[in-house]
């Protein structure tokens, strides 16, 4: 390493953010930018370290160890302490197709295995991963390539969020014909409509992208619901090959009494109807609004976070977020050592913002919904909430028991559910004839990733389950090597 010492000169820095109060009235992004001298300092931090876990991408108690998609991470560092930007740029594309997606939005299980970690604050990886990529986009380094000799072959992704854009991508530099079909009317999957647009912009981050994808050839189609719109017998009569990508976006619901009262919605289609609205340039006209209501977010993950921030840009009157599991510890508990993942307690965006605004971090732990309850016209005007605790059943496995007497009622007339994802929905799959496994999703092996279906090939949430955006590129790449092989009998491809 460029600097062997940098590990013990410089502390660990992040770039400041935009004040909580400041930025919860706009939708902009809400990171602000870090100057070069403090950005190289931090790349110096990186440790000669021998063994880099950090790129290891791995999965441990059930949780994601390293980077996913490998990053060569302790090269790009270097090289950003040195000053070599274009450099760093090339070896981080070589991992990983859209690292200004994954710098924004990626929880940074490399950090959590970071070596320096053990002991002391990790290196910034997840920050010098955007400010590569930032300024490769700002020095017009980052440029249309497409294949110089086209093969012929004709393959069709279905769907257009990461895993898909990954394999899209992959499989245009190998010189075929990609065409990737969309349900919603815009490309980007999750990454336009899951994910809100102060976390990661849509026009400037996320359709700079497509942009540049459709330059290199790659054709989209909106608006294609295969199995509705779109025959799925068709694609595999047309298309040499199939690549299905279409996630893990079946809900968790909830079945309590008063489910279906009005304005209790799941959590993607708030967001969704959010940001299309902002997109239309009427952020007030979102179908799902919290302008002055008492909002209750169930569920404590990422998703639940991005409403919880959704519903203070919109000016909510109050508001709580539910969480059925414990509070973490402020630091690693002895069951989860380095390199796991750190099951901490932290602060996000979405938190600081409404703590800023209500005075103390809206979360609730050990918490669950006993019953909804509407008023005269059929809307919810409140929920009731009940403690828990965890405890063994005769089986030995952990199970939440209601306390008594710990009933609250809660003033709600906007309650959105935030409890993850059960897999992918069926009727597509159905249609194709794809076989599934036991828990709904595409079954197919992570090596050849080929389903039961010659030619259909599927990667990404809809076949591993609800997992990372840095999974599902990791998986739409390792596809696309597959599919390539299946099409020209091997493969170049990384």
């Amino acid at each position: 390493m460029g600097k062997i010492t940098g590990f013990l000169e410089y502390l660990r820095e992040l770039p400041v953010d935009r004040p909580p109060r400041e930025r919860s009235r706009d939708w902009a992004e809400f990171h602000l930018p870090m100057e070069e001298k403090r950005l190289r300092q931090q790349g110096a931090r990186c440790m000669d370290c021998g063994v880099p876990f950090c790129q290891t991408g791995r999965v441990i108690n059930g949780g994601a160890a390293g980077c996913p998609v490998n990053n060569l991470i302790p090269e790009w560092n270097d090289l950003v302490y040195r000053g070599l930007w274009e450099e760093a740029l090339e070896r981080l594309h070589r991992t990983n197709n859209f690292p200004e997606f994954t710098g924004r939005v990626c929880p940074a299980p490399c950090e959590g295995s970071c070596v320096l970690g053990i002991n002391a604050p990790p290196v910034t990886i997840k920050n010098l991963e955007q400010a590569i990529s930032d300024r490769g986009w700002d020095e017009g380094w980052i440029l249309p390539e497409p294949p110089k000799v086209r093969t012929g072959k004709k393959v069709v992704v279905i769907g257009s969020g990461p895993a898909g854009l990954a394999a899209a991508a992959q499989l245009n530099r190998a010189g075929h014909l990609v065409t990737v079909l969309e349900r919603d009317d815009r490309p980007g999957g999750l990454l336009m409509y899951g994910i809100p647009n102060m976390k990661l912009d849509k026009r400037e981050v996320v359709e700079r992208r497509l942009r540049l994808m459709e330059e290199e050839g790659i054709r989209f189609i909106c608006n294609a619901n295969v199995g509705e719109n779109v025959e799925a017998m068709l694609l595999l009569k047309d298309f040499d090959a199939t690549v299905i990508c279409t996630g893990a976006t079946q809900p968790r619901d909830l079945p309590v009494e008063g489910r279906g009262l009005g304005g209790v919605h799941f959590a993607m289609d708030y967001l969704r109807g959010s940001t299309q609205a902002l997109l239309a340039g009427a952020p007030d006209a979102a179908p799902i609004h919290a302008r002055g209501l008492d909002v209750v977010v169930i569920g404590g993950g990422d998703t639940g976070t991005d409403c919880v921030a959704t519903a203070m840009r919109q000016g909510c009157r109050s508001l709580r977020q539910l969480e059925i599991m414990p509070q973490p510890p402020a630091e690693r508990a002895a069951d989860n050592p380095w390199p796991e993942w750190p099951q901490i307690y932290r602060v996000d965006y979405g938190q600081a913002e409404a703590a800023a605004q209500f005075g103390a971090d809206p979360r609730r732990y050990l918490t669950t919904i006993k019953r909804l309850v509407g008023d005269a016209s059929g809307a919810v005007r409140e929920v009731v909430t009940v403690d828990i605790g965890w405890e063994r059943n005769e089986q030995g496995q952990r199970v939440p028991r209601e306390r008594p007497g710990s009933e609250q009622a809660i003033p709600a007339q906007l309650v959105l559910l935030a409890m993850g994802f059960l897999g992918p929905e069926q009727p597509l799959l159905q249609e194709m004839g794809v076989a599934v496994d036991a828990r709904g999703n595409v079954r197919a092996e992570p090596g050849p990733y080929l389903t039961s279906v010659p030619g259909v090939f599927t990667a990404g949430d809809c076949r591993r389950g609800q997992s990372l955006i840095v999974w599902a590129i990791h998986e739409g790449r390792a596809a696309a090597r597959e599919v390539d092989r299946y099409l020209m009998g091997s493969t170049d491809l990384p």
